[in-house]
């Protein structure tokens, strides 16, 4: 514990990633807590076709593995470990993994943002293979193929709308019958000749052969009937969760629990900065976030430096 660091990134992913890139190529000596789901999202992305470079695109997982590969050549160590806390209150900072504290004199966050999953039974077999949370990440594999979006809100909209673009057909479900998603937004879809809204509609079941998603089983929870829907395609569009629950508040977020930038990419705590999907609610793709991530390391070295 008496070695003092002088940055630890939190989390890995794109942002993490370049974050420890750009820390370790400016001889900051970074350590990176990735977690023991490290690489983020994209680990459970099966193609990306739109990060720049990658003309015949490159998977997911294996994006991840390279980009952590050209971090460590230039430096980042990177333990597969996940934070418990951390404290603010006093510098350096103390970061707790497993038990063991570390001492640091900044901190970058990029723990990212979890989707959140229906867990409808056979999803987790079929996550990547036809079910995805990312439209358009995913949504040019599915050309002329019908696809499902399951959603009330604007992303739920605006994910049907875009997929129109690829899908002969799209069908939204939604739980209820009155839609959260913005007036303009929700006409978009109602309008669009290839959209059809279903309503009182919940998955009670995903069907899939040996080659991927076939359809699901739709449930009306007002009476529990049921029908059968044939797709190749489905997206979980019912919002995202940050992970953020290791900071214990001190850091301060919005109301749905996105970290706040300050001063570009430092938080409300001097030292302690935020990068990629943990503070991102727009965009919330892999190449913002790994801007984002390089923002944050140089904006940690100019920091540093402006401390002594």
């Amino acid at each position: 514990m008496s070695e003092i660091h002088n940055v630890i990134i939190i989390g890995s992913g794109p942002a993490g990633y370049t974050a420890g890139l750009y820390a370790a190529r400016a001889m900051l000596e970074p350590l990176m807590f990735a977690g023991y789901m490290s690489g983020g999202q994209l680990m459970l992305t099966s193609d990306v076709e739109n990060f720049p470079g990658y003309p015949k695109g490159i998977g997911g997982p294996e994006m991840m593995m390279e980009l952590r590969e050209q971090a460590e050549r230039f430096g980042l160590e990177v333990r597969d470990q996940n934070v418990e806390s951390v404290d603010l209150s006093e510098k350096p900072y103390k970061v707790v993994v497993e038990g063991e504290t570390f001492l640091t004199h900044a901190i970058i966050v990029s723990t990212g943002a979890e989707s959140i999953w229906l867990n409808a039974p056979g999803e987790e077999q079929q996550k990547g293979r036809g079910i995805s949370t990312c439209a358009t990440c995913d949504g040019a594999f599915f050309k002329n193929e019908e696809v499902l979006v399951i959603g009330g809100g604007d992303s739920a909209c605006e994910e049907a709308t875009f997929l129109t673009r690829f899908a002969s057909k799209v069908t939204l479900i939604h739980r209820h019958d009155v839609f959260r998603a913005s007036t303009i937004m929700y006409d978009r879809v109602v309008k669009h000749d290839k959209i059809e809204v279903k309503t009182f509609r919940q998955v009670k079941e995903w069907l899939s052969d040996e080659k991927g998603l076939t359809g699901a089983v739709l449930e009306d929870p007002r009476d529990g009937t049921l029908e059968n829907i044939s797709v190749s395609g489905a997206f979980i569009a019912i919002g995202h969760k940050p992970i953020t629950g290791f900071l214990g508040g001190q850091v301060e977020v919005d109301g749905e629990g996105y970290i706040l930038h300050k001063k570009h990419t430092m938080t409300s705590v001097e030292g302690v900065f935020a990068a990629g999907d943990v503070v991102d609610t727009r965009y919330k793709q892999a190449i913002t976030a790994a801007g984002m991530g390089c923002q944050s390391a140089m904006d940690v070295e100019k920091w540093l430096e402006d401390q002594h």
